[in-house]
């Protein structure tokens, strides 16, 4: 791992604080009773080096020039702030700085707290404390923004086409199966506005990236939320000094919180921390900004937890598609064993009967209980089989939402929000209602602990538009649901995953619905979708490894009509540089194909040994970052390779009406070494040496459309 470093200096001459971690120097002034942003530098220089001309950007370019905007009682408490207090608290991986504000047009305290790790991104959060008597409504709450660059056009380029000086990367569609979908987008003068969840659906990873083409620089930035939040990044043009010369590109970026006003309603006396959001630089493109982003996910993200490949199990399991009778559950417990799987789970429909037309699992959840007529002896039955076969045993739950037919709806329902029309959200469990809480936390764990599992799997089946009601939580005015319901949930699991530290924690919403950072803090891995079919599923591969680490990402071969569309091989490729989870190859009552079973073993042999211990630090490497609008090429080449570039493996995948015949160049290279590379197609070895293999490249050759090519190598 590269050497830390992380400072932060506070100035107290002229207010400006330095935060410098790796080559990014992010810095922020108090000027004028406003914390108003001074902008980044991505090549370690601390904005003024040159003591007597600083060249931090200045804030009367930009009409809201605060780091933070937010809205008190229908007032702006961005400007005329008082300072209080500033103070930086360093551990060994890490350091913390704390800002104390307060305001003159409102009673109300803020905390603004900053974490730095040594890579080149930081954490940033806010505190609003209520100073006063009575409640306050927050109706505005973006936790940063400001100005970002201040470009002099003349200065750097030639060029007058300022519709291409910059462009913006994000996942361009928000509905179901859609996830990954990554593109660039030319950034026009105006606005890019990226909105998630609130007047959207629910399935687009609130991420976006920032793209100076003329200065090679590149922000990227997540928001670790699972309601509304919004992106917006702004280019506008200005001669602020006037004279000659001045044009002057200027960026500006807001991370907020969206619903319905207000937002939230902070009682007297009370203490709100902001979700988290993630800001980073590079100078470089879109693989450095990814794995930087992965560097500070991992160091400082998810509570600092560090994962070997041992952990990164292999899951299997089976669900509502078939029987799930004690019999055929066995049969494939013993098939996917076989196969190499570690982990078997239970999905949706084991507390359903039998006498029904299908399995009506949404119906019956909230049951929670194993129906006898599938499993007569209970599920423990189950968990000793797997455990007899050393593997370990998962459930499917969905505690969130309740069914009709569970008992729990008719005895209660006055636990479900209502939604703006005032009609109740159908199964949709209102978590800022406490009894709600109680209720599916205490059966969370007696589902743990009377099942004796080894993973719980969270799903979580709703429409975005449930958790933006409004509700009067008895301060006399609504509020909306979501950031009360919200953080009432992260509460949840968070204290789940302490007081069960063996448990693994697999997370599920419907595929790809909630696989924020914020959510992501109490789960060891997710579901990034639940379309699983070529050439799409290897699209949201592609988009889904650049928002999360390949560790957490997980991918299923076979199941979910993966066998529809493609080759074996194309299947099974779409999952080996994630976090590989299997499904059956064949029904209950017919043998496996022995072919098929021997490719199966193969891959999944060589996923543990040699793909599975460089996983949880692996580099990541996008080859063609935008499959979905690839449409002259239609590849997919994927790569991922240890930090010390001794190991690494690379997938090229050929997408509809395609094929190739293209030499790739690794990416994960030492040109000193000599490295051992293996095409898996034909199993063949050859030794060549780092110049070569990251100049000239390999070649490989995919001769039909959805299929593809396995490239490993090591240093020898």
């Amino acid at each position: 791992m590269k050497d830390q470093f992380f400072e932060i200096i506070r100035n107290e001459q002229d207010g400006g604080i330095c935060y410098r971690s790796g080559m990014l120097v992010y810095e922020e002034r108090f000027f004028d009773g406003m914390l108003v942003s001074g902008g980044y530098n991505t090549a370690g220089y601390p904005l003024n080096v040159l003591t007597n001309y600083s060249t931090r950007i200045n804030p009367r370019y930009f009409y809201e020039p605060s780091a933070f905007n937010i809205d008190i009682d229908g007032l702006s408490v961005d400007h005329d702030l008082s300072f209080v207090d500033f103070k930086v608290e360093t551990s060994d991986g890490s350091t913390h700085s704390i800002l104390t504000l307060e305001s003159k047009i409102k009673p109300v305290r803020l905390r603004i707290h900053t974490l730095l790790d040594g890579s080149a991104m930081f954490t940033r959060y806010i505190e609003l404390e209520n100073l006063s008597d009575a409640p306050m409504n927050i109706s505005r709450l973006s936790v940063l923004s400001g100005g970002i660059e201040a470009m002099k056009y003349s200065t750097v380029t030639k060029s007058t086409d300022k519709e291409k000086f910059f462009s913006v990367g994000y996942f361009g569609a928000e509905g179901w199966g859609m996830e990954g979908d990554f593109a660039w987008h030319d950034m026009p003068i105006g606005k890019a506005v990226i909105d998630c969840r609130f007047d959207k659906d629910r399935y687009r990873h609130p991420i976006a990236f920032l793209r100076n083409n003329v200065m090679g620089t590149t922000y990227f930035m997540q928001m670790g939320w699972s309601g509304g939040c919004r992106f917006t990044l702004d280019h506008a043009s200005s001669s602020y000094q006037g004279g000659t010369d001045t044009k002057t590109a200027l960026l500006s970026i807001k991370a907020e919180l969206t619903g319905y006003a207000p937002l939230l309603v902070l009682n007297a006396g009370e203490v709100y921390k902001t979700p988290e959001v993630y800001m980073g630089a590079v100078a470089g493109g879109l693989d450095e900004a990814v794995n930087e982003m992965h560097d500070h996910i991992r160091r400082s993200v998810l509570d600092g937890e560090e994962i070997d490949g041992s952990e990164c199990l292999i899951g299997a399991g089976m669900g509502a598609e078939h029987p799930m009778l004690v019999w055929d559950t066995k049969a494939f417990i013993d098939q996917m064993g076989e196969m190499g799987a570690e982990v078997f789970i239970l999905d949706a429909g084991w507390a359903c009967p039998t006498n029904e037309n299908g399995i009506d699992w949404v119906g019956w959840n909230g049951t929670n209980i194993p129906h006898p007529d599938r499993y007569p002896n209970g599920i423990t039955e189950l968990v000793d089989y797997c455990h007899e076969r050393d593997m370990k045993f998962g459930l499917w739950v969905e505690i969130e939402r309740i069914g009709k037919k569970s008992g729990v709806a008719e005895a209660h329902p006055d636990w479900f929000a209502k939604d703006i029309y005032g009609s109740v959200a159908e199964g949709f469990l209102d978590f800022t209602n406490p009894e709600v809480c109680e209720w599916a936390e205490s059966e969370l764990e007696r589902i743990i602990t009377e099942y004796r599992l080894d993973l719980l799997r969270v799903d979580y089946n709703v429409s975005a538009r449930h958790y933006f009601a409004m509700r009067d939580l008895g301060s006399g005015t609504k509020e909306c649901l979501s950031v009360r319901h919200f953080d009432a949930v992260y509460n949840m699991y968070s204290r789940l995953k302490k007081k069960y530290p063996h448990i693994i924690f697999e997370n599920c919403a419907s595929g790809g619905g909630r696989t924020d950072l914020g959510l992501m803090k109490s789960f060891h891995h997710t579901w990034v979708s639940d379309w699983q079919r070529a050439p799409r599923s290897i699209m949201i591969t592609n988009g889904m490894t650049m928002a999360l680490p390949p560790e957490r990402v997980d991918r299923l071969f076979a199941g979910m009509n993966c066998h529809e569309y493609g080759a074996l091989d194309l299947q099974m490729r779409n999952t080996m540089l994630g976090h590989l989870t299997v499904n059956v190859i064949a029904p209950a009552t017919i043998t496996p194909n022995p072919v098929q079973m021997e490719f199966v073993k193969h891959s999944i042999e060589l996923y543990k040994s040699f793909i599975r211990p460089i996983l949880p630090t692996s580099k990541i490497y996008h080859h063609t970052p935008e499959t979905a609008s690839n449409s002259d090429g239609t590849l997919s080449i994927l790569e991922i390779a240890s930090p010390d570039k001794t190991r690494g493996a690379f997938t090229v995948c050929t997408l509809a009406d395609a094929k190739a015949d293209i030499l790739v160049c690794p990416k994960g290279i030492d040109v000193g070494k000599t490295y051992e590379v293996t095409l898996d197609n034909t199993r063949s070895t050859f030794k060549v040496s780092g110049y070569e293999l990251s100049t000239i490249g390999v070649r490989v050759n995919i001769p039909t459309s959805l299929s593809s090519e396995l490239v490993l190598y090591r240093a020898i």
